[in-house]
């Protein structure tokens, strides 16, 4: 069974080409113009995720994130959500990796196994860095207006949340 993993990608590879000879497509030209196709992608998806990883590194360098997070610490009380986790929801729908690195944090200090700490981790596995996406697939679309996505995204972002903490509320009760 290794070696058919092993094998896996060179014979899809394989499998291509000779479809490719059998439909008589050039399939070397094919895949040059497939990169051209991705590095135009690219010049046009590039310059708002520079932009979108500015703002979030300045926000988190201006202790913006704190101060937000302890103005929305009581809110999130009422709704289920440990105030411990406030960074890791204003982070989590603009950078992946930010999000990453405040729960990899919140689950040290908290352990892996405490009700935050599964919180976070079942946080990050439940939302989507939404801005982030957004950026990636409206630029590579060309798309400028977003109208009513970021707002049903968001939305969708906080049931996730709150669906998060409840869930490990009821699946790992205290």
């Amino acid at each position: 069974m290794d070696l058919f993993f092993t094998m896996l990608v060179p014979l899809i590879l394989a499998a291509v080409a000779l479809y490719g000879i059998f439909r008589r497509v050039d399939v070397y030209d094919a895949l040059v113009a497939g990169a051209g196709e991705g590095l135009k992608v690219l010049l046009r998806i590039v310059p708002p995720l520079i932009a979108l990883l500015t703002a979030v590194y300045m926000l988190r360098a201006s202790g913006a994130m704190e101060l937000a997070g302890a103005a929305l610490a009581p809110v999130l009380s009422h709704l289920g959500i440990p105030p411990e986790t406030v960074a890791l929801l204003l982070v989590r729908p603009v950078s992946g990796s930010a999000a990453l690195g405040v729960g990899a944090d919140l689950i040290q200090t908290y352990g892996p196994d405490s009700t935050i700490g599964r919180i976070a981790a079942v946080m990050l596995g439940s939302t989507e860095t939404t801005f982030y996406t957004i950026a990636v697939y409206f630029g590579a679309a060309g798309i400028v207006k977003t109208r009513y996505a970021v707002p049903a995204a968001l939305c969708a972002d906080l049931a996730g949340f709150i669906s998060a903490a409840w869930a490990v509320r009821v699946c790992f009760p205290t």
